[in-house]
């Protein structure tokens, strides 16, 4: 079906009075328009897009102008559903339209409905009838305005409307803005990263290793030179392989996958544990989180290197923390005598000295609390079961069973032990030491489709 037509076929339909049956879901950084003709009165997004025939109208000449209306329509509607605390869901046809709750309710939409039609009217030809740009005719201002049409009316009236929906679609430019400079940011911050994590190492390898030689007996000193490297190693490995490693998305080629709903994003099948990122602008297997710091989404092929990586980074950072707590404080009685009349003769390279102790103290000292915290919860998820996505849905379910009188359980906890088995991949006794003490790339357990949902089981499994 040609494009054009599916639009103005559509837009009749609206105009006859069927359009309480179609709902329209702003396309997040995309150039299209989706029009979602639902089939029955359905309540759940999920059920409405999996039963619904899409079509899909290319609208890549779309104006940015068109789309800061339409936004500045949104905000609008949802002052008044805020205000109002539900939405007016009454129809077009017949006897007055449609009425708001009180008159300056009624005078907002129709100083909405001037504003476009003052779009509509007042922008100026360019280039004529023989052709050339013709992005600012009047046709196209038409088409804007059916358009226009479209989104207000599908905002009010749907059954699938709600103040969410609402919320969602007035802050599209704001997300659209966070999720880009997010985008942009997140190579600073593992630039960031590489270059604190460098400024470490030499401040330990110049100061704190010649200091721990001079002062520490033999076996102390194998002892320091072992972990310190082992640590140094197991952080810049895992790093790297959560920084690169894909997360993990569902197969575009593969049809017959089993699917719990659809991305509204995406508009493609999402399987189980499968969420979408605005960010990456895909959707990504067990997804946890988008972590800005390794410019990468958190999923089901890189959890393991994500965790292992706070884990040792915190354990690093202790480590260096304690080493240099004496040097930290004789380098900082040694930079509070700067101030004194007159100043002790330090050389360039005592005062260098002095600063770099002390910065590796602070930042090792403040990091180790702040990762340690989010290892901490981290570790916590893992033993449940649950990703940072899947805690917060699974609050609500719990919450929601509870005022009916039921008991939640998450389908995919399988008790603290085999939850750690499956996140590092364990299958026998020495993979503790080769998984997880040594740096490893083997590939997680499952696919990340197909997951075992059944019951909780708190006896240890054989994986």
């Amino acid at each position: 079906m040609d494009g054009c037509v599916a639009r103005w076929m559509l837009i009749s339909n609206l105009d006859n009075g069927k359009w309480k049956t179609l709902v329209l879901l702003p396309a997040h950084c995309s150039s299209r328009i989706l029009l979602l003709k639902c089939t029955g009165s359905s309540h759940n997004l999920s059920q409405a897009m999996e039963t619904s025939a899409i079509i899909r109208l290319r609208y890549e000449e779309m104006l940015f102008y068109a789309a800061c209306v339409s936004n500045c329509w949104c905000v609008c509607l949802c002052v008044c559903v805020c205000l109002e605390g539900r939405v007016c869901r009454r129809g077009v046809g017949g006897g007055g339209g449609m009425r708001m709750g009180s008159s300056w309710r009624w005078q907002l939409s129709r100083a909405m409905r001037l504003a476009l039609w003052w779009c509509r009217l007042c922008c100026p030809q360019r280039g004529g009838r023989g052709g050339g740009d013709k992005l600012w005719t009047r046709g196209r201002l038409s088409e804007l305005w059916s358009y226009g049409k479209v989104l207000l009316k599908s905002l009010y009236f749907n059954s699938l409307n709600n103040s969410d929906t609402l919320l969602d679609c007035a802050f599209e430019p704001v997300y659209w803005i966070v999720d880009n400079v997010t985008r942009w940011f997140g190579v600073v911050f593992v630039c960031l990263v590489i270059l604190l994590t460098t400024s470490v190492v030499a401040i330990v390898y110049l100061f704190v290793l010649p200091t721990i030689f001079s002062t520490y007996p033999v076996h102390w000193v194998v002892w320091h030179l072992c972990y310190g490297h082992w640590l140094l190693i197991m952080v810049v490995f895992h790093y790297y392989k959560a920084a690169t490693t894909s997360p993990g998305q569902p197969p575009k080629d593969k049809i017959h996958i089993p699917s719990v709903s659809i991305c509204k994003k995406c508009i493609t099948p999402k399987p189980a544990r499968t969420h979408h990122c605005s960010i990456c602008n895909m959707c990504v297997l067990k997804m946890d989180h988008h972590c800005p710091w390794l410019n990468n989404c958190v999923g089901h092929f890189n959890h393991r290197y994500f965790f292992s990586f706070c884990l040792y980074m915190m354990l690093g950072c202790i480590y260096c923390s304690i080493s240099s707590r004496d040097m930290f404080l004789e380098a900082y009685s040694a930079i509070e005598s700067y101030y004194q009349t007159p100043p002790p003769a330090y050389t360039f390279r005592e005062t260098t000295a002095h600063k770099s102790i002390v910065f590796l103290w602070v930042l090792t000292s403040s990091v180790a609390v702040a990762l340690g915290g989010l290892t901490l919860w981290h570790a916590v998820l893992i033993s449940r079961g649950e990703t940072s996505v899947e805690r917060h849905i699974n609050r609500k379910e719990t919450k929601r069973l509870k005022e009916k009188g039921k008991v939640f359980r998450n389908p995919y906890h399988h008790g603290k032990i085999n939850n750690w088995k499956l996140l590092l991949g364990v299958e026998k006794k020495s993979h503790w030491v080769t998984r997880f003490l040594l740096p490893s790339s083997h590939l997680p357990c499952g696919d990340g489709i197909m997951w075992d949902s059944t019951v909780t089981r708190r006896d240890p499994m054989a994986i």
